[in-house]
């Protein structure tokens, strides 16, 4: 009976010094995210195929390096409506792109080397992180807000021109 009691301490002991104790809260870290705001990097003028009249004008940020188009607008909380962000790559391939960590919804805008609108993909869910192709080569996207393509009424074949500051 005695040699049973040894036992037990013994394993009871062993089994504290083997593992520590933890508790069972889990510590939450709670990183504060910076505040991501929009920097004007260039205006972006939209235009209609048939007499290159001026659909819309927007302030734009440009995404021309890996970091930027991998980060996109990612983590912000909205855009304003005369605001996008255009996306530069160095060469015209098929495309696709995300919502992952996009909070608000948008349109995605996919052009050619021309700078033609290409294709489409209008109400992307926020946070969603299906693919959304471009359906065709394309060397710059436009993020806009959710809507505004059909608001503006854009169609394949309207172009972009910007300029960056």
């Amino acid at each position: 009976m005695i040699k049973r009691y040894l036992r037990v301490i013994c394993l009871s002991v062993g089994s504290i010094i083997l593992f520590p104790a933890t508790s069972c809260k889990e510590e939450t870290k709670h990183v504060k995210q910076k505040k991501v705001t929009f920097k004007k990097e260039g205006e972006l003028k939209l235009l209609k195929a048939s007499n290159d009249s001026i659909i819309k004008k927007i302030d734009i940020e440009i995404a021309d390096n890996e970091f930027e188009t991998q980060t996109g607008l990612m983590y912000r909380e909205s855009m304003k409506d005369d605001h996008g962000m255009l996306f530069v790559f160095p060469d015209s391939r098929p495309r696709s792109f995300y919502m992952k960590n996009t909070r608000f919804s948008l349109d995605i805008i996919y052009l050619d080397e021309q700078q033609t609108i290409v294709s489409f993909q209008e109400n992307a869910s926020p946070l969603d992180e299906n693919s959304l192709p471009s359906n065709a080569p394309a060397k710059y996207v436009l993020e806009v807000n959710a809507g505004l393509v059909q608001k503006w009424q854009l169609q394949v074949g309207d172009k972009i021109s910007y300029t960056k500051f």
